[in-house]
């Protein structure tokens, strides 16, 4: 693979409650997700900058929660505290709080959103 391009392009994230999912995201990133129908799915967008790698909440046939399997590392931003402080008011529960990779990597931490998906967050600081 050419080390020039991202391992990763796309992610979907499934929901069962698309309408308490939306909100759950929205809330904890304090962004809006853009909503759309597509092949028979509901899929809410996160926010992509320039072309980079992009992804979803989905509902529809074959998209089941699940707290095992892959998991996907949202962008924590500045900091995981601020993400991480709104996960238990807006429903989710933190498994792992905020934690030291090293320098050159950052801080990771993982949840359970208000669907039972396991996901982690990473942010340098």
């Amino acid at each position: 693979m050419d080390q020039a391009i991202n391992a990763i392009n796309w992610f979907e994230i499934p929901v069962s409650d698309f309408a308490r999912a939306k909100k759950f995201y929205s809330n904890i990133l304090n962004t809006e997700l853009f909503e759309t129908e597509m092949n028979g799915r509901t899929m809410a967008f996160f926010p992509s900058a320039n072309g980079g790698v992009g992804g979803s909440i989905c509902q529809g046939e074959g998209c089941e929660p699940a707290a095992t399997g892959t998991c996907v590392f949202i962008n924590g931003l500045e900091d995981l505290d601020n993400v991480l402080s709104k996960v238990v008011p807006e429903g989710g529960q933190v498994m792992m709080p905020k934690t030291n990779i090293g320098d050159e990597a950052g801080n990771i931490a993982y949840f359970i959103d208000t669907e039972g998906n396991k996901v982690g967050l990473h942010s340098m600081q």
